[in-house]
């Protein structure tokens, strides 16, 4: 392996960086609007996405979407989302619904 070799496979992937700082953004825009902090989990959506479920400090929802897992974890981080293994338990139950989201799962069982 050449010293040039080393250095691509050492340098952080640009272009993804540029994407996780994007979402990271995206999430402390989330936050502030919604109490100030919030939390969330990265979950995989199929094999050429993931998805990022935040919950604000509101009780607000909301998720962003990334390309792949690895960036999705990085945008978590850089935005300092307190990270959960799953979206059931005590993140769940921070969840506030309202009209909106009875409504549309009625309309999904029926």
């Amino acid at each position: 392996m050449t010293s040039a070799d080393t250095a691509t496979t050492a340098a952080p992937d640009a272009r993804a960086e540029r994407r996780a700082k994007r979402i990271a953004k995206n999430i402390t825009s989330f936050a502030s609007k919604h109490g100030g902090s919030a939390e969330g989990v990265v979950e995989y959506v199929g094999r050429t996405a993931t998805r990022i479920v935040l919950v604000g400090a509101d009780g607000t929802w909301g998720d962003q979407v990334a390309p792949t897992y690895a960036i999705g974890q990085r945008a978590a981080q850089l935005a300092g989302l307190t990270v959960h293994d799953s979206f059931e338990g005590e993140l769940g139950l921070k969840v506030k619904t309202g009209p909106y989201e009875w409504k549309r799962m009625a309309g999904i069982q029926i």
